[in-house]
């Protein structure tokens, strides 16, 4: 089950691909990463998708990830007397922490932190951006606000405060139960939402420890402006632009995404791109060409994973979706370019942080050229070490051959990663003697190929990438 690709697909699971049936069939079209969004489902639904993947996974004896994608805290307005109303631009509006029936003159914001971060001159954003408020006048409990762009507004529709840190935890309550569910069914993964700072991340492993790894999504402006210790504090990152184009203008976002994406492969942290990809294939069985451009500009920059959302979750046509997917991504990669691209965008490590494992890399993606190595044989325990050769982005598929059956699911994520699982192995010496014949057994190199291994010593410890070795299959 090895895939003809370096880049990974993750796809949502949700009413169109509940059915065991339907969900094997998207793994055999090319998913690597499952996420069950907790925004939507029982934990009786997860448990099911839980189950049948894993039975997926033991039939196919392939390494599948599971990702948790909490909901977060959702900012909305309350509800309306008639449901719904007109709002005028340059009328006035009026928020209020007090419950009352909504009308076109006011309505309940049930939030008190953002009236708490609020000042004359901020906008708020309502229903995705649709409609955009002007603050005049606010206390803690209130705000006059002159409506800049108007139209229709209904129930418990979203708010966004662009420009404003505020003072909540990227975890609530909910989110603390959905997470308890998800670590008792061992997902590989958890998303977190509405990162603004580290600290949200610091909060996060506090509960989560080792059990899982964190994927923060960057949705919003202030997350950005802490970037860098953000994607530092975390495991990997998802670049959410769907949320993130609602704060920002729109013509940043291009621009923020290959931020991200540099950032986080300086980093070694896998990057996942996400929303609206193949968004028209919610409907049609085909994309656009403009969404078959934008998923190959994510792989050519250098992109861990591209995300379908809905497009699995919802839509019509969810296993087609996966193979456009999977075939786009494989013709980024036949194109010389793509190769050129990477080779240009390589950057070292960030300063002060650099160890002998990155010297091991980088030496290993300088042999795999000059030799034509056809594989790389990565020996680790927690993963570490296939990270960082995949930070590389070497021209030879990365075979991460581990012990742990945790650690396989979660390089599912990782950028050229292949995971064999292999016991008893007694140390250097025996690993490199049985790396060709792995790489043959699993379909990567031919008998006579040259072969690049690292790993550690003493071996099988943790964090002591250390040795590179050089032999034929």
């Amino acid at each position: 089950m090895r895939r003809m690709r370096n880049a990974k697909i993750v796809a949502t699971l949700g009413p169109a691909s509940s059915d065991p049936g339907v969900i094997e069939k998207l793994f055999l079209a090319g998913v690597d990463v499952f996420r069950l969004n907790f925004s939507h489902g029982t934990a009786d639904d997860h448990g099911q998708r839980v189950k049948s993947l894993r039975e997926i996974e033991a039939r196919h004896k392939r390494p599948i990830a599971i990702l948790a994608d909490l909901q977060g805290p959702k900012l909305r307005v309350g509800k309306f007397l008639e449901g719904r109303v007109m709002l005028s631009e340059g009328q006035s509006f009026r928020l209020q922490l007090a419950p009352m029936q909504g009308s076109a003159e006011a309505v309940t914001l049930p939030h008190p932190e953002i009236f708490a971060a609020l000042i004359p001159g901020a906008e708020l954003l309502l229903d995705d951006g649709k409609l955009r408020l002007r603050i005049d006048r606010c206390d803690a409990e209130s705000a006059d606000t002159t409506v800049l762009v108007g139209g229709a507004l209904s129930d418990r529709k979203g708010v966004n405060v662009p420009g404003v840190v505020l003072p909540i935890s990227s975890l609530t309550e909910k989110d603390r139960r959905d997470l308890q569910v998800a670590l008792a069914l061992e997902v590989d993964m958890v998303a977190l939402s509405f990162v603004q700072r580290p600290e949200d991340i610091h909060e996060a492993r506090a509960i989560i420890g080792k059990r899982a790894m964190i994927v923060a999504k960057l949705e919003k402006p202030a997350a950005i402006d802490r970037l860098e210790e953000i994607v530092f504090a975390t495991d990997a990152v998802m670049v959410a632009r769907g949320d993130l184009g609602v704060e920002m203008p729109a013509e940043q976002v291009p621009s923020l995404q290959k931020l991200i994406v540099k950032v986080s492969r300086r980093m070694g942290r896998p990057v996942i791109v996400a929303t609206q990809m193949l968004e028209s294939m919610i409907e049609s069985p085909v994309p656009t060409r403009a969404e078959a451009s934008d998923v190959a500009t994510a792989i050519y920059d250098g992109a861990d994973a591209v995300m379908l959302s809905a497009e699995s979750a919802a839509g019509k046509h969810p296993i087609a979706a996966v193979e456009m997917m999977s075939r786009i991504i494989a013709g980024v990669e036949a194109d010389p370019v793509q190769r050129q691209l990477l080779d240009a965008s390589h950057t070292s490590n960030v300063p002060g942080q650099t160890d002998v494992a990155d010297a091991v890399c980088c030496a290993m993606r300088r042999a795999v050229a000059l030799l034509r190595a056809r594989a790389i044989i990565c020996c680790t325990h927690s993963g570490h070490t296939s990270l960082r050769a995949a930070r590389e982005r070497p021209e030879a598929a990365i075979l991460s051959v581990t012990p742990q059956q945790s650690t396989a699911r979660r390089l599912a994520l990782a950028w050229g990663v292949h995971s064999v699982l292999l016991d008893n192995v007694d140390g250097m010496e025996e690993m490199a003697q049985i790396a060709g014949q792995i790489a043959v057994q699993e379909g990567f190199a031919e008998p006579g190929d040259p072969f690049v291994v690292i790993g550690g010593a003493p071996f099988g410890t943790p964090g002591t990438t250390n040795i590179m070795r050089i032999g034929q299959a």
